[in-house]
């Protein structure tokens, strides 16, 4: 540190500004504590507010256990936390901001604006309330006994804090501010290695598929290895993306086969029989589209990966290999495995080797697919963390 650094002594330091963190700044807040919150980038939560753009999915109304298991594995904290501040309680705090909740009909739980910018607005209110400090353009450069250290658009500054919470993301998206970097100043044996969650897939196309880029493929069941999804995806001109594919992405990077049911709803032995109909004449191509109603997107995709054509043509059908399916890379992914190994947290997210320091939301290794669990975990661990760095500076003043 040099001599000169300016230095400032608070309660509480929150590390990053997106949903975990200011999530946690509001439980610091609420018990009256001052904190500080730090965020790299000239205004907080732009993750959140890039999701919200196509409808902010802000949890699901399932059963607990069906919602746990989205989460393979889910450590014990990460389960308490959960538990603690479920989808019922996401809904009933989003509804507390002045931003009413509805249930889709697959069970996804939206704001009735759908839109994240409301809901932003209405919790930086609710911070500034609680005597909340937001420092814009602050990044983070060191962090050790002595507090963290800033660059900021005034200089160096060090912040010395009774509790800190880390809050910095995963390593997706590096222009809305999460690119991983905090992770090489970490002690290597702590980290599990970034890798892409919920990812595109890219493929190499032939020259038949340029028609179809932009198509959508509806109404489809995806398997690959232990992961399903019911869902849709679109062609594009890299490859397969959107949430049916994210869903099982996982299994990609494990380096399972990918396989699509284009007729999820019809047995195979329905589509054996309705084959059997095609008249010598009649091409495979048109046949598909008048008796089974496949749209020209299945159809192509079923030319692209199944030439020859075999003479039974329902497995195919029933279970179209993808071959040569890779993932986008990590930057693209909507959210990133890895991060801070749970075995080296308390059961309060505190780090094992920096006392009174916690972590929360994407820097913590986990993993769930789209569907709002991402966004419910990272507020639960955010509320965790925050209450536990409360209890510390309680505890400090002797209370």
């Amino acid at each position: 540190m040099t001599q000169d650094m300016h230095v400032e002594a608070v309660e509480a330091l929150v590390i990053g500004a997106g949903p975990a963190g200011l999530m946690a700044a509001e439980e610091l807040g609420r018990a009256g504590v001052q904190v500080i919150v730090a965020e790299a980038m000239p205004s907080p939560a732009r993750k959140f507010l890039m999701a919200g753009k196509s409808g902010l999915n802000l949890t699901k109304n399932e059963d607990m256990g069906v919602f746990l298991n989205q989460f393979t594995p889910c450590p014990p904290a990460l389960e308490a936390a959960l538990n603690a501040f479920g989808p019922t309680e996401v809904s009933s705090w989003t509804d507390s901001l002045g931003q009413p909740v509805f249930t889709g009909s697959t069970g996804r739980v939206f704001p009735k604006t759908m839109k994240a910018s409301p809901l932003l607005r209405a919790w930086i209110a609710r911070l500034d309330g609680y005597g909340v400090a937001l420092r814009r353009r602050w990044r983070l450069v060191g962090l050790d006994a002595g507090g963290a250290i800033f660059e900021t658009p005034d200089g160096e500054r060090r912040i010395q804090a009774k509790a800190t919470v880390l809050a910095m993301g995963g390593a997706s998206w590096a222009r809305l501010g999460s690119n991983g970097a905090w992770a090489t100043s970490m002690p290597p044996a702590r980290i599990a290695p970034f890798e892409p969650a919920n990812s595109a897939l890219s493929l190499s196309w032939s020259p038949h598929m340029t028609r179809h880029f932009g198509g959508a493929v509806k109404g489809v069941s995806l398997c690959c290895g232990l992961y399903r999804s019911r869902g849709e995806f679109i062609i594009s001109k890299r490859g397969l993306e959107g949430g049916g594919v994210y869903s099982v992405s996982r299994g990609v990077r494990e380096g399972y086969e990918l396989y699509i049911d284009l007729l999820p709803d019809m047995p195979l032995d329905i589509v054996k029989s309705t084959l059997k109909r095609r008249k010598a004449k009649e091409t495979v191509a048109n046949f598909l589209r008048k008796s089974l109603r496949l749209t020209p997107e299945k159809i192509a995709l079923v030319m692209e990966f199944s030439r020859p054509l075999p003479s039974d043509l329902a497995p195919v059908l029933k279970g179209l290999k993808i071959t040569g399916a890779t993932l986008r890379p990590m930057d693209e992914a909507i959210s990133t495995a890895g991060g801070l190994r749970f075995d080296g947290l308390s059961a309060t997210l505190e780090l094992a080797y920096m006392p009174n320091v916690f972590a929360c939301g994407e820097m913590l290794d986990w993993e769930a697919p789209t569907g709002g669990y991402l966004l419910t975990a990272c507020l639960a661990t955010g509320k965790l963390a925050g209450q536990a760095a409360s209890d510390v500076v309680r505890a400090s003043q002797g209370e």
